[in-house]
């Protein structure tokens, strides 16, 4: 093979180029124009920035808008153009990014800043001339020496943290203007390939708007999430009651043996809130009879919903479980969705029928027999296996699912009997003051890891099926958060620092030929970030045990 020349393999065909020739080039000599919905690509299935140079043998993918790497390339984007634009105008204020609200991101704003809605106007108008003017996001690279004098300058004490615990001598960074950041994953051409994007004052800080995946050029209404964000400021001040914000103070205290202070403080503010989750309950008794807990995939619930039961016990409250599983229809009749695969999210996965049935004649303190479902046959186990079932009056049913706050699921219950949680898991980490670790990742992680070990699945099934579950809870799960009458944050700061221990050896078994490989090598690249803490210290009755093992509420 000629080292100076490069075979790339795209769109089905081979093409021998110069070895160093950017991607950038390369599409403008095979496709002419680039348009400006291509974002990045993925060279071997890694994602790059367009200016990426080919070397050695390449397999070469767009990354385009409407796809989710794409989707995530443009926040970034816009993201690091929100900072550019705040160091030009207000030089003085200091923006940190928070929680996901549905498709936007909240920020605190902390420094010298006018009033939120005076400053979320001046920022917006000027984001708008930076996308106007055209502006190259650039990639660099930089020795460490040369970064840290950079963001010492610059007061970036929480991104000099994280380079603490970085084995590389270089770093390489994402320039928007005179904006620099660590680059954790890759930026768009340039600012005229976002043209969609808004700004608004909201609570105590102001919301960066995106426009949604299928259409870049309209954006949707804002729509207050206050439950959603009443959670991410405790989620805040629970962080403030640690002194953990990033992963690198989180790494620090692993280093200096601090970590088990960390863990059983997490795990106090856990049991405190479920705690106070119990004692609501009890304010409302005995008028409430039906308790449903719902949230998405990997966020707790199973082990959420067996410690608030102690909690209720503490309480004097019985509490009896209804399995919602238990009442799926038998498999041939499981809707499918518009790929034609099996909709198990679906409600009408649900025997609707029979479980009204016997959520009313519960209710009413009469004896039912409840039905179990084998997930290996894909049927109801015979009628003659059911259980015997009856709810007595100092009890109160609690029901775990994805559907637990769809008003079609408990409509037959009277509001005033009826009360309902939502179980997420709200990142309580950031990376740094401007990029937010995403809480989809934080419960792929802790899916990836309990597939493997308790399910016999490898991480790139798990992460083949993901974006199907994702769609799912769109569509069943979060429309209906705001519904709860209260939100259980089950994340916990440490996690990451300890799911590394067996996730980044899962990961590793993608092979390179993987569709999934892109995804996996994301994920390790994130998880890198963190010094590995171990499982040791952990609690039995951890929430985390759910997915690791060793939980004491494991039947």
């Amino acid at each position: 093979m000629n080292p100076t020349r490069v075979n790339v393999t795209y769109g089905d065909r081979e093409h021998l180029v110069e070895s160093g020739t950017r991607v950038d080039e390369f599409l403008r000599r095979v496709d002419g124009e680039i348009s400006d919905t291509v974002l990045a690509a993925l060279v071997n299935r890694r994602q790059v920035m367009l200016d990426f140079p080919l070397r050695g043998a390449a397999d070469l993918e767009l990354v385009s808008y409407g796809s989710r790497e794409g989707e995530a390339v443009y926040k970034r984007s816009v993201c690091l153009m929100l900072h550019e634009a705040a160091a030009r105008r207000y030089p003085n204020a200091r923006l940190i990014v928070g929680q996901s609200l549905g498709n936007s991101y909240h920020y605190q704003v902390r420094g010298e800043h006018p009033s939120m809605a005076n400053m979320a106007k001046v920022l917006l108008a000027e984001m708008r001339s930076l996308r106007d003017q055209a502006l190259p996001f650039l990639r660099e690279g930089m020795t460490v020496e040369e970064i840290e004098i950079l963001f010492s300058r610059s007061g970036r004490q929480d991104t000099l943290d994280l380079l603490d615990t970085r084995r590389s001598s270089t770093v390489h960074t994402l320039r928007c203007g005179s904006f620099v950041d660590i680059a954790h994953g890759p930026a768009a051409p340039n600012t005229g390939c976002l043209p969609t994007f808004g700004l608004e004052p909201y609570g105590d800080g102001l919301v960066l708007l995106f426009p949604r995946r299928t259409d870049r050029s309209r954006l949707p209404p804002f729509k207050p999430r206050e439950k959603l964000y009443r959670t991410a400021v405790e989620a805040r001040s629970w962080q403030e009651l640690l002194g953990v914000h990033h992963v690198g103070q989180l790494n620090r205290i692993w280093i200096d043996g601090e970590v088990r202070h960390l863990i059983r403080v997490g795990e106090g503010l856990h049991e405190k809130k479920i705690a106070a989750i119990a004692d609501e309950i009890l304010q409302r008794s005995p008028e409430i009879r039906l308790v449903t807990v719902a949230g998405p995939s990997s966020s707790g619930k199973t082990t959420f919903v067996r410690r608030l039961g102690i909690q209720l016990r503490v309480n004097g409250i019985q509490p009896v479980a209804l399995s919602l599983d238990d009442y799926y229809v038998d498999r041939e009749k499981t809707p499918v969705d518009e790929d034609g695969n099996l909709d198990f999210e679906a409600l009408e996965a649900i025997d609707l029928g029979l479980f009204h049935t016997h959520l009313g004649d519960l209710l009413r303190g009469r004896e039912v027999r409840t039905p179990h479902y084998d997930f290996v046959t894909g049927r109801r186990v015979p009628e003659s296996q059911w259980k015997t079932l009856r709810l007595e009056p100092d009890q109160v049913l609690v029901i775990e699912g994805i559907h637990g706050l769809n008003g079609r699921l408990t409509e037959s219950v009277p509001e005033a009997l009826r009360f309902r949680v939502f179980v997420s898991a709200l990142s309580q980490l950031a990376i740094d003051d401007h990029n937010r670790i995403f809480t989809s990742d934080a419960r792929l992680i802790r899916r990836i890891v309990r597939d493997r070990l308790f399910r016999g699945f490898t991480a790139e099934r798990t992460l083949g099926l993901w974006d199907r579950v994702r769609r799912g809870e769109g569509r069943w799960i979060y429309p209906f958060q705001e519904a709860a009458d209260v939100m259980f944050n089950s994340s916990l700061p440490y996690e990451p620092a300890v799911l590394r221990v067996w996730a980044e050896r899962f990961l590793l078994q993608v092979p390179r030929s993987s569709p999934t490989y892109a995804e996996a090598y994301r994920l390790l690249r994130f998880l890198s970030l963190f010094v590995s803490v171990f499982p040791d210290e952990v609690p039995q009755t951890s929430i985390l045990r759910e997915f690791i093992g060793g939980s004491s509420f494991r039947k």
